[in-house]
C-alpha cells in the first residue's frame, strides 16, 4: 500500500441523515450511493441495520456497487451481554456487508456517565465485538467516538480503548472529533503521538464541523499521519455536519499531492454529484461552496474581471473545469467595461472594445442598478437590455393601449372567484389590431389577449 494513497469513506448516508431537514428514503440511498461508485469513493456507509425501516428496506436490496465497499454501521455490543445474545451484534451482521463499522467510547467521562460502567468492561466491549465481527466479515473499522476529548483528558484510556480495537482485529482505527470542538493545532499534535502507538496506515480521521474546522481537522490529520478520510457529501451531519467530502477530495490530490480513488475523470463529476443530493433533498445548492458552487469562480468586479480576462490565474486558484465547474462573470453596478465584453461573448454577441457603445452600456447598467434592478443572476434581463442599447431588438409591435377589468363573480360551484378580461390595442407593420381576452389575474389575461394578435 503507497504511503501516499487516502482512502475515502462516505458516511453520507447515516451520519448525513442524521442532519436537521433531511430524511432520505430508500430510494434515495439507491441514487447517492450509485454516485458515490461512480466518483470513486472506497466505502460507502449505508446505514445502522436494524435502526429503522428505511436502512432495513435499504440493505435487504443494496445497490450493485462497482468500486466501492458497501459498509454497515453499528455498535459494541451492550454492557451485561455476550457478543452471542447481542441483538445488536446480530442485527448488525444482518445487513449482509462485507465490511463493518462499529461505534464505541473512548472518552472516561462518556463511559462514566453516559454507559455507567467501568473503564475495564467497556474495554472488554470493545475488544469482544471487533474480535466477534472480524470472523464474520472481510474488514472491521472502529470509530473511537469522541476520541479527541478523551485524550485531552485521559490519554492513557483513550489508548487502551484504540489498542484493544486494533488487538481484536480492526483494519481501521478511526480518531473522531465527535464534538467537532478540536482545533487543527490539536489534531496535528494528537494525531502525531497516536502514530507512535498505532500505524498511521491503520488509521482514520472523522470529523465534526462545529468550529467550522472539519475540512482543515481532516486535512491536518492527514498530514500527521492518517489515511482514511470519513466526511459527508456538501457536509452533512449532525449539527453542523461532517466534514465535507466535496472539499476534501479535491483538496487532498489537486494542492496536498495525495492519491485516491477519484481519477482525474472521476473528479471532473464532483460538481455533477454535489447537484445531485441538493435535488433529491430538494433544496437549493450552496453556491458559495468551495470547488463547486456557483459563486465559486464568479467575477463581479470590474478589476478582477480585467485580470482574468488576461489569464484565469489571477483570481481563480484551480481551472473550474477540473471539478466540472464553470467561470461566471456577474454584471453589476460593479462591473467594468471587461464584465460587459465578457457577457456579450457569452451570449453570442462578438462586440469591439471601441467606440462609446460599451461606455454607454456599462453606465446604463449602473444607472438600472442604481434605481433598483439587478443583473447579478438575470441572464436574460441583461442580454435583452443590451441587445436593446446595441440596436439588436427589432420593433415586432408597439403598443397603443391597453385595459384590464376584474371582475368577482360566483362559479357553478358557488365559490367566489376573480376574473380579469384584457382588452389590447396594438400596432403590427403598421396595421392596427384590437384583442380581447379572459384570464387567471391581470397579466394570464393580458398574456391570452397579446397571444391572439
Amino acid at each position: 500500500m503507497s504511503d501516499n494513497r487516502v482512502y475515502l469513506y462516505d458516511c453520507t448516508l447515516r451520519d448525513g441523515a442524521q442532519t436537521r431537514g433531511v430524511d432520505f428514503n430508500a430510494s434515495d440511498k439507491q441514487v447517492i450511493a450509485e454516485q458515490l461508485d461512480l466518483l470513486g469513493v472506497d466505502y460507502i456507509e449505508g446505514g445502522w441495520p436494524g435502526a429503522n425501516p428505511t436502512d432495513d428496506t435499504f440493505f435487504k436490496s443494496p445497490p450493485k456497487l462497482k468500486r466501492a465497499r458497501l459498509t454497515a454501521f453499528g455498535m459494541t455490543r451492550r454492557a451485561g451481554r455476550s457478543t452471542d445474545n447481542d441483538p445488536g451484534l446480530r442485527a448488525l451482521l444482518g445487513g449482509g456487508t462485507t465490511a463493518i463499522c462499529m461505534v464505541g467510547k473512548t472518552w472516561d467521562f462518556h463511559v462514566d456517565v453516559a454507559l455507567q460502567i467501568d473503564a475495564q468492561e467497556n474495554i472488554a466491549m470493545i475488544a469482544d465485538s471487533i474480535s466477534y465481527v472480524a470472523e464474520r466479515v472481510d474488514e472491521v473499522l472502529f470509530d473511537a467516538e469522541h476520541f479527541f476529548d478523551g485524550y485531552k483528558e485521559n490519554p492513557e484510556f483513550a489508548l487502551r480503548c484504540l489498542k484493544a480495537a486494533l488487538d481484536a482485529g480492526a483494519r481501521w482505527i478511526v480518531l473522531c472529533d465527535t464534538n467537532g470542538g478540536t482545533l487543527p493545532h490539536e489534531i496535528t499534535d494528537i494525531v502525531t503521538e497516536v502514530c507512535t502507538h498505532i500505524p498511521g496506515p491503520k488509521l482514520g480521521i472523522h470529523c465534526h464541523d462545529d468550529t467550522g474546522n472539519a475540512v482543515a481537522n481532516s486535512l491536518a490529520a492527514v498530514r500527521a499521519g492518517v489515511r482514511q478520510v470519513q466526511g459527508a457529501l456538501n457536509g452533512l451531519g449532525e449539527r453542523c455536519g461532517n466534514a465535507n467530502l466535496i472539499t476534501v477530495i479535491p483538496s487532498l490530490v489537486l494542492k496536498m499531492g495525495f492519491e485516491t480513488g477519484v481519477s482525474a475523470e472521476d473528479m471532473a463529476q464532483l460538481t455533477h454529484v454535489s447537484r445531485v443530493l441538493d435535488e433529491r433533498l430538494n433544496r437549493a445548492a450552496d453556491h458559495g461552496a468551495p470547488y463547486v458552487g456557483e459563486s465559486a469562480f464568479a467575477h463581479k468586479g470590474g478589476l478582477h474581471v480585467s485580470a482574468v480576462e488576461k489569464d484565469p490565474r489571477t483570481y481563480e486558484h484551480i481551472d473550474p473545469a477540473i471539478v466540472g465547474n464553470q467561470r461566471h462573470i456577474v454584471v453589476s453596478d460593479q462591473a467594468g467595461r471587461a464584465n460587459i465584453l465578457a457577457r456579450l461573448r457569452e451570449i453570442g454577441l462578438d462586440v469591439e472594445d471601441s467606440g462609446d457603445q460599451i461606455a454607454d452600456l456599462v453606465e446604463l447598467v449602473k444607472q438600472q442598478e442604481f434605481n433598483g434592478y439587478a443583473y447579478d443572476g438575470a441572464e436574460a434581463s441583461f442580454e435583452l437590455l443590451a441587445r436593446r442599447a446595441l440596436g439588436q431588438v427589432p420593433d415586432y409591435f408597439k403598443g397603443t393601449s391597453f385595459r384590464v377589468i376584474d371582475e368577482r363573480r360566483w362559479n357553478a360551484r358557488g365559490d367566489l372567484v376573480t376574473l380579469s378580461e384584457a382588452t389590447v390595442k396594438l400596432e403590427v407593420e403598421g396595421q392596427p389590431f384590437m384583442a380581447v381576452a379572459e384570464g387567471n389575474g391581470p397579466v394570464n389575461a393580458l398574456d391570452a389577449a397579446l397571444r391572439k394578435v
